[in-house]
C-alpha cells in the first residue's frame, strides 16, 4: 500500500473593486431622433446603430442607460449631453 500526500495550497487573490456608474438618458418631447442619434454618437462614442437603438428605447421606455463606466469618464459625457439640450444624469 502506498501513501499519497495531499498538498494544500493557499492562494491569495487581490481583488480590485470598481464602481460602475450608469449614464441615463431621459425622453423629452423636444429633440428629434436624428439629433439624439447624432449627439449620442458624438458624446458617448456610439456607433450609428447603438445610438439609434438607444433613441428608440428612450422613446418607448422613457429612459435608457446609454453608457456605463467610472464616474470621471461619465461626468464629461453627461455634460456634453446636457449642453446639447438632452436630459441625462449619472446614477
Amino acid at each position: 500500500m502506498s501513501t499519497k500526500e495531499k498538498i494544500l495550497e493557499e492562494t491569495l487573490l487581490e481583488e480590485t473593486i470598481t464602481t460602475q456608474n450608469e449614464l441615463v438618458l431621459f425622453n423629452d418631447e423636444v429633440n428629434t431622433f436624428d439629433f439624439v442619434i447624432e449627439t449620442l454618437i458624438m458624446a458617448c462614442d456610439h456607433t450609428p446603430e447603438q445610438a439609434e437603438q438607444c433613441s428608440l428605447i428612450v422613446h418607448y421606455n422613457g429612459k435608457c442607460t446609454v453608457k456605463t463606466g467610472e464616474y470621471n469618464d461619465l461626468k464629461s459625457r453627461c455634460s456634453r449631453l446636457l449642453q446639447a439640450g438632452l436630459s441625462a444624469e449619472i446614477i
